[in-house]
């Protein structure tokens, strides 16, 4: 009895050794310290919109004639990914709207399960609550790119041409329990923001990005909106794509030759379900349409003006 006592004692105090330490890890790694307010926006470039689900930070530009694209970024790095290419087509006259989806960038984080409805809802309020003339057509980089297929195989009424750069394409659910990846999230997140850098080719080019990138791990919810996307957005790469091609829409799609994100084979297993022009970027990343702005940029004009 006696040992059986020292042992339950031991494994207790080991447990409660291991909580504390675990603890002080949370606290010291989690970088979400503000609640991100009207008043953290303030002073911020862009506008907002109140939709069904939160308020959404977005940008829109170019003549209000112009054909409508949207651009719809990757899994965590919001809006900013997109200026160059923002800028050349406002520049050629479309009609440019980008957005922050909700838990990232400066839009709402709602406590919500992150699901593939989920980012739907959000880019269809989008458009039809600024009016937007449709059918448009939807430019997704990586996760975008996931986006973009979904929506476009739901609602092809509203769709005319797809653009995808580098898309994402296999199943992206971790193997790990959904608590350990919360955790590891709130204590790597100096991990989270430098490995941002893996998506170029030369990201000595972009000293400034882990800076732009860290503004917004800050704001609550950030986190959360990762680690549920991942858990519960269930995209299926093949089927997906295969979706998308029975809309018989024009799809352009673009990869870096060198990308080890979403390795350039998988350009191979997309179009083995998929009709689409397709346009591989040497000596870019995961990211051409950055790195190679003015050749891929050229690329999507064309395209768009077919």
């Amino acid at each position: 009895m006696r040992i059986l006592k020292i042992i339950f004692n031991t494994i207790l105090f080991l447990a409660v050794l291991f909580g504390l330490f675990a603890a002080v890890l949370y606290f010291k790694g989690n970088k979400e310290k503000t609640t991100l307010t009207d008043t953290e926006r303030k002073g911020t470039s862009g506008q907002y919109i109140k939709l069904s689900q939160g308020v959404t930070h977005y940008q829109i530009a170019g003549p209000d004639t112009g054909k409508v694209i949207i651009l719809i970024h990757g899994f965590s790095v919001p809006y900013f990914i997109w200026d160059s290419t923002f800028n050349e087509l406002v520049k050629q006259g479309f009609r440019v709207l980008r957005y922050d989806m909700y838990g990232r960038g400066f839009s709402d984080r709602p406590d919500s399960v992150y699901t593939q409805a989920f980012y739907e809802t959000q880019l269809l309020d989008l458009i039809n609550q600024l009016h937007l003339k449709t059918p448009v057509s939807l430019a997704g980089v990586s996760f975008g790119g996931g986006v973009a297929t979904n929506f476009t195989a739901i609602h092809p009424d509203l769709v005319s041409k797809v653009i995808l750069i580098d898309p994402v394409y296999p199943n992206m659910t971790p193997s790990a329990p959904q608590f350990y990846t919360s955790f590891y999230e709130a204590t790597h997140g100096d991990e989270r923001a430098s490995g941002q850098l893996a998506d170029f080719k030369y990201p000595q080019r972009h000293p400034d990005w882990i800076k732009k990138y860290r503004l917004q791990m800050q704001y609550k919810g950030f986190r959360h909106a990762l680690v549920s996307t991942r858990y519960n957005y269930n995209y299926k790469g093949r089927e997906s794509n295969a979706a998308l091609n029975s809309t018989h829409k024009q799809v352009l799609l673009i990869w870096g030759k060198e990308d080890h994100t979403v390795p350039f084979a998988y350009s191979d297993s997309v179009r083995s379900v998929l009709k689409c022009q397709f346009f591989p970027v040497d000596d870019a990343g995961h990211l051409p349409h950055i790195e190679q702005a003015k050749k891929v940029n050229a690329r999507i004009v064309a395209f768009l003006r077919e």
